[in-house]
């Protein structure tokens, strides 16, 4: 062990609140809870959070966290060939029974692997030994796709993991009363619903490249055709809050959760269908998580799909600043806001309101049912302005489908519309543009489209660079369009990506995401086919073997609703269009 990188994870702990620590095991399972990527990221996410203290509230379990180092550190790391180590005890990850992994993001599918390697834990699932640690991964990425991943991971959760996470406890001390194998010990995780175990399933493809089928292997008798995801029904029966409290995360807010899944029905938002139905937490349980965390001094960050959309949310607002509290939001809807929950984020020293139209023209807007018209957007402005907010930003997709020059333009024009009636209001602040590629995501409507050709958004962001260029006050900011077209692949891969990812990072390692597109280019596999290829009505995806609830000819409908530029309306009580309500 290096002591000056095990130094600086005792000095990290030594600065948190919250965290639980046992010096000893005494027979309980050896939980590693790792985020791949760095502290601050991992500490901002509520999930982590909430299935670490889920883990450690139990007397069985013993729960610790892991994190990928920062990039100086990395390089410390293997300089010196000292394993990751966990934050509590300083422990490598190959001293654990399992090793979980939250999975947010498909750029860091990258670092899963390295993790892994470093931790000392074998990096292909199959050739794992029998007394190395099972890996188990959760989260979104796990749940619309996990076939990319799947040749690192022994178990994958399927949708919220609450429930789930103490029912696999439960099957590995079962296993290890009965001295089964790591193999069979597997193998009874495949019996736990929610859970999906890859081992057990095999992909078949056929002469064109296209999956033609994921079903169970011959020997994997009894384990189910399809993995209903999980989700809770009643959300105040699992507290979801910040339990380990530190300074060094993203935005140093103590997070609080109101709500979970949305029923607005964008057709580009995956959470939008993996996560429903909308469910809120009552207020009174709020109010209850907020005056314990009082104590801690912190500016309150309340967590959403559309914090606006909370049906009790100038009542929260009110309740928060009558308690002498601050407060943030992780996102609202321009076409929900209240004049109370601006006032409350402006007198809690919030400097920028983020308003996300996605798309510039009603007949783009129209095509993703977004919902949102050019009004919703001047009142947010004039609320805004009116407590004494002074810059703005604007989320925006380009490459959108059925997109034209013209909706390009589009954009431009909105966004110096949007900047004149901020000066009209008294605001000489920022208006800060921000513009990502659209990539179609599985379980959405678009599932079944190409993403725009990079050379078709490279022009269509010059397009609206020479719009705004003359315009002082307007800021554009852009993803890198390398990245999301890796993200393109990795979202809708199949197997055959994931044993190209074993691939780069056993011949790059840590400098595999550099190398990927040319990695796959060398390997013979070509990435048009995942990304610019527009699927079949009854072509079978990699990530069919999951039932999210949301009925396929739902799904297929919506993308004809799309085309016509029909609105759906959001969810409602006593309504079965999509499936998941019907089966409950």
């Amino acid at each position: 062990m290096n002591w000056k990188l095990t130094e600086k994870l005792r000095q990290r702990l030594a600065k948190e609140q919250g965290y639980y620590r046992s010096s000893s095991d005494g027979g309980a399972v050896r939980f590693a809870l790792g985020y791949p990527n760095a502290y601050g990221t991992g500490m901002s996410n509520l999930g982590f959070h909430i299935i670490y203290d889920i883990l450690n509230r139990r007397s069985d379990t013993v729960c610790e966290r892991f994190f990928l180092p920062e990039k100086k550190e990395l390089a410390e790391y293997q300089r010196t060939d000292t394993p990751i180590m966990t934050m509590e005890n300083q422990r490598p990850l190959d001293h654990f029974d399992i090793i979980g992994l939250a999975v947010s993001f498909e750029m860091d599918y990258f670092n899963v692997p390295l993790l892994l390697d470093m931790g000392r834990v074998t990096v292909r699932a199959a050739d794992r030994g029998e007394r190395e640690p099972i890996v188990i991964a959760g989260g979104p990425c796990a749940t619309f796709n996990p076939s990319v991943l799947s040749p690192f991971i022994d178990a994958f959760v399927i949708g919220e993991g609450e429930e789930t996470v103490g029912e696999i406890v439960d099957a590995v001390q079962q296993a290890r009363a009965e001295k089964l194998s790591r193999r069979e010990t597997i193998r009874r995780l495949a019996a736990v619903p929610g859970v999906f175990v890859p081992s057990l399933y095999e992909w078949q493809y056929d002469e064109e490249g296209r999956v033609s089928g994921v079903s169970p292997t011959a020997e994997a008798a009894g384990v189910p055709e399809r993995i209903s995801r999980r989700w809770v029904k009643k959300l105040d029966d699992y507290p979801a809050h910040t339990v380990v409290v530190t300074e060094d995360t993203e935005f140093n807010l103590y997070l609080v959760e109101t709500g979970r899944g949305c029923g607005r029905h964008c057709r580009f938002c995956m959470a939008g269908y993996a996560f429903r139905r909308p469910r809120s937490r009552s207020l009174a349980v709020l109010k209850q998580e907020i005056e314990e965390a009082k104590k801690f001094g912190k500016r309150f960050g309340l967590m959403g799909a559309a914090i606006s959309d909370y049906p009790e949310i100038d009542a929260l607002c009110e309740y928060i600043r009558g308690e002498g509290q601050t407060m943030s939001v992780a996102s609202f809807r321009a076409d929900s806001v209240t004049p109370t929950l601006v006032k409350a984020l402006a007198d809690s020293g919030m400097q920028t309101i983020t308003i996300a139209p996605e798309a510039g023209s009603a007949d783009m807007r129209s095509v993703i049912n977004k919902g949102i018209e050019e009004e919703h957007l001047y009142n947010t402005i004039r609320l805004g302005v009116a407590a004494g907010i002074r810059h703005f930003r604007m989320y925006i997709m380009v490459g959108l489908p059925w997109e034209k020059p013209e909706d390009i333009d589009a954009i431009a024009e909105l966004t110096h519309r949007l900047k004149d009636f901020m000066e009209a209001e008294g605001s000489r602040g920022t208006f800060t543009l921000s513009v990502n590629p659209f990539i179609p995501k599985p379980f959405t409507p678009f599932q079944w489209l190409p993403m725009a050709e990079k050379k078709t958004v490279e022009e269509s962001l010059k397009r609206l660079a020479a719009g705004l260029k003359k315009r002082r006050g307007i800021e554009l900011k852009t993803e890198s369009l390398k990245e999301a077209y890796i993200q393109g692949v990795l979202s809708r891969g199949d197997s055959r990506i994931g044993e190209l990812l074993c691939r780069a990072y056993e011949a790059r390692g840590a400098e595999a995401p550099k190398a990927f597109l040319r990695t796959m280019k060398d390997e013979g596999i070509d990435a048009d086919f995942y990304l610019y290829r527009e699927r079949e009505a009854e072509e079978i995806f990699p990530w069919d073997m999951i039932d999210i609830g949301v009925r396929r000819e739902y799904l297929r409908a919506e993308l004809e609703n799309a085309r016509q530029r029909k609105f759906t309306k959001m969810c409602f009580d006593g309504c079965r269009r999509c499936g998941v309500c019907a089966q409950n």
